[in-house]
Parts: C-alpha cells; sequence; structure tokens
C-alpha cells in the first residue's frame, strides 16, 4: 500500500452487527443511540470503516498527493467513551458546545465520556454543520 493512501477502508461487517456485539451493555445502548441518532440527521446508511462507524463519505486530496476517500462525520465506541468525527474540526462551533455538556475535543474528535448530560439535540446540529463545513471544501456523498 502506497504511503499516500488511507488505510482506513470500509469493511463488510455491518454497523448493526457490529453494535449488537458490544459486550459492555451500558456502551452497546448507547451505540444504538448514536447510530440513529447519525442516520436521522445525516439520511445516510451507517458503514464500518475499521472500528468507525461512519456517514455519508468524501474523496479528498491534499497539496502533499495523498488522497483517498474517508466518511464524511460518525463516531467509534472506545473504552474510554463515544468519540464523535466532525471532519473539519470544531474550530467554528464553540457557540454550540457550550450547551453540548460535558466533553474534550481534539481537531476533529469529540470525546465524550458518555451520553449522560449529552444534549442530542446540539449534537445533531454539531453533525449538520460539520457536514455542511466539510461540503464548501470537498463534495460530500450521503
Amino acid at each position: 500500500m502506497s504511503k499516500n493512501q488511507n488505510k482506513t477502508k470500509p469493511i463488510k461487517i455491518s454497523a448493526s452487527q457490529f453494535v449488537n456485539g458490544i459486550e459492555n451493555p451500558t456502551s452497546r445502548k448507547e451505540a444504538k443511540i448514536l447510530m440513529n441518532l447519525f442516520k436521522d440527521t445525516t439520511k445516510s446508511k451507517p458503514v464500518m470503516w475499521g472500528n468507525m462507524i461512519g456517514f455519508g463519505s468524501y474523496h479528498y486530496n491534499y497539496d502533499s498527493g495523498r488522497e483517498g476517500d474517508f466518511f464524511a462525520t460518525g463516531f467509534a465506541m472506545r473504552k474510554s467513551g463515544p468519540t464523535i468525527y466532525i471532519m473539519p474540526g470544531y474550530v467554528n462551533y464553540s457557540n454550540l458546545l457550550k450547551d453540548l455538556g460535558p466533553h474534550k475535543l481534539g481537531k476533529s474528535c469529540l470525546y465524550l465520556k458518555n451520553l449522560e448530560g449529552i444534549d442530542l439535540t446540539v449534537l445533531k446540529k454539531l453533525i449538520k454543520l460539520g457536514l455542511k463545513d466539510l461540503n464548501k471544501k470537498y463534495k460530500v456523498i450521503i
């Protein structure tokens, strides 16, 4: 595999099968809530990208020559809690993040301990804004 290709690609297992296989009952329940929230918000089917559940996709082509396809938005269930992926990042969303509930930020990752105290309406708004902003730079396919 070329160093310029993304190693994370869609896999054959269904997202429902993956979620139903989560051993921890609380994590499984939260994954089902997130999967339904993302499906409702994006109007897209979930696709497994490794151990991440992605919705929609886009093709990127960086100045470095690296290019590939990746999911447009999605989440992963980590041991530390759900991680929400908004590809343009969260820099411009501070007005919404203040109302989201307890979280930590990475560049394109929103780290949650769990869904307790998280305002899911605000999360839906973040997902929609992230997709809108991503579509300004890359064509998002839903």
